[in-house]
């Protein structure tokens, strides 16, 4: 299953890598919500929080936190699911195309 998972992942990258919308905060929430699955076991969907997420990133600003994870969503990378709850954390869905 992990192995199925990764060349999910791979895809992903690949599209995200060609992507010219995309900035390198962008790629670096990529990155951060890798991290974060590859610590839940690989499973779908797994749940994050903003600050585990923005401090993998580096990123530093709510407000491009925020600008990131929408664009993610919005261009299919991901299925965002926030919570709205400080101490539950959101689901987050890889989207393959």
């Amino acid at each position: 299953m992990i192995v199925q998972e990764a060349k999910h992942f791979n895809m992903l990258f690949k599209r995200i890598a060609n992507d010219p919308e995309l900035l390198t905060s962008h790629i670096s929430l990529f990155t951060a919500l890798f991290i974060c699955w590859q610590r839940k076991n690989f499973t779908c969907p797994f749940s994050v929080t903003r600050k585990e997420l923005m401090s993998y990133s580096k990123i530093a600003s709510i407000a491009t936190y925020h600008k990131c994870i929408k664009a993610l969503h919005e261009s299919g990378y991901i299925r965002y699911e926030p919570s709205y709850h400080p101490k539950i954390g959101s689901l987050i869905y890889w989207n393959v195309k």
